[in-house]
Parts: structure tokens; C-alpha cells; sequence
């Protein structure tokens, strides 16, 4: 009996892991495929800027954890998966351009869902201290991102605008939390949904970090 409770405990976390990885690879590929289109990239342009949004932080995470090869190489789905989603922003982007706060919403989700499984791979690749966990949350959840405006030549989004890689390094500082006393499911949950709530708050209140007052001489 309790050896059936595990596997199908097992079964139901490998469903939830690839639930999240779905949602932040398709979340930042919309991301990556508006701003794209926003910058008159071609439509090779939009597809690139989608996929490298989509998987830039996991080859980044995967490479400093010394994996054979990153996860987005060795299973080609998830460029695939942001290879149609740009399609479905181009032929759907005079729709989805009225929707104001779009590349937010869905940078917003991308960075919850990539948090959370960036923290998880510091946990199964045995470095569970708090450190590496933030680190590695940080990265996967935000340099798809950095790479994306790298490749249009703004100054990335997080290092400007509100209140983005701090939600996070909360979020990591969550599944850390949790994890040490409810386990690698409910960790993962943790930091999703307190990235997500402290992203959409920062977005919808307008809040920013502040910056150095500069004063003409």
C-alpha cells in the first residue's frame, strides 16, 4: 500500500513538474515572440527571440550544474513549443497587442514557473543550500529574460523596471523555506505562487526599486 502511495506520489509530481515547465516555456516564448514582433523583427527573428527567451535561463542553469547537456537540447519539444507559440502570436497579434500589460502577464508566469524549477534543480543535483537555490532560481526564472532584451539592445527589463528578479529571489527564498519542512512539491508550489503574486503586485501597483539620484553639476 505504501509503496503504491509513492509511485503514484511520484507520478503526480512528474505530471506537475512538466505542468510548470510547459507553462514558463510558453509564457516567455509569448513574451519573447511580442517583443520581437514590437522591434519589426522578421518572422526568423520572432522565432529565435521566442525560443531563446523560452530556454536561455534553464542551458544557463544547466550548463553551472555541470549537466552533459542542457534539458531544452536534449528534448527539442521545448523549441518546438516556442516555435508555434510565436506562430500564434503572429497571426494572432493584433488581438493580443490590445491587451495592455501582456508581455508582463506573461513574463510574470515565466518567471514563477522557471523559479520554481530552477530552485529544484539545486535540490536534485545535490546543492540544497540556500545560496545555490536562490542562484539557481534567479537564473533560470530571469535570463531568458536578460537575453531576450540583449538581442533587441535594451538595457534588460530587470535591471530597470519594477520590482523582477527581487519577486524571485522571494519566491526562491519561499521554496527554500518550505522545502525544508513540507518537501519538494509544496516548495515548488511556494515559490510559483509567491513569485507570481509579488510580480503581478510590483506590475499592478507600479512598484519599483530605487535608483541612484543623479544630480547635474
Amino acid at each position: 500500500m505504501g509503496q503504491a502511495f509513492n509511485i503514484a506520489m511520484d507520478l503526480d509530481f512528474d505530471l506537475f513538474m512538466t505542468i510548470m515547465e510547459w507553462i514558463g516555456t510558453v509564457a516567455f516564448a509569448v513574451s519573447g515572440a511580442v517583443v520581437a514582433i514590437r522591434h519589426d523583427l522578421d518572422y526568423y527573428g520572432i522565432g529565435f527571440l521566442a525560443i531563446i527567451t523560452a530556454v536561455g535561463g534553464g542551458i544557463v542553469r544547466d550548463v553551472l550544474v555541470n549537466r552533459n547537456l542542457p534539458a531544452s537540447l536534449a528534448d527539442p519539444t521545448y523549441a518546438i513549443a516556442s516555435i508555434v507559440t510565436a506562430a500564434v502570436v503572429i497571426f494572432s497579434y493584433r488581438k493580443i497587442q490590445r491587451i495592455g500589460h501582456l508581455v508582463s502577464i506573461a513574463d510574470a508566469i515565466g518567471l514563477a514557473a522557471f523559479t520554481a524549477v530552477g530552485c529544484r534543480v539545486a535540490v536534485i543535483t545535490q546543492h540544497p543550500k540556500m545560496f545555490v537555490i536562490i542562484t539557481m532560481g534567479v537564473l533560470t526564472g530571469t535570463f531568458g529574460g536578460v537575453l531576450r532584451d540583449v538581442f533587441v539592445q535594451e538595457v534588460p527589463y530587470c535591471f530597470r523596471r519594477e520590482v523582477y528578479a527581487v519577486a524571485s529571489i522571494i519566491g526562491a527564498i519561499a521554496f527554500y523555506m518550505s522545502y525544508n519542512y513540507a518537501g519538494l512539491t509544496v516548495a515548488m508550489i511556494c515559490a510559483f505562487a509567491v513569485t507570481l503574486t509579488v510580480r503581478m503586485y510590483a506590475i499592478f501597483k507600479d512598484l519599483h526599486l530605487g535608483k541612484v539620484k543623479k544630480h547635474d553639476r
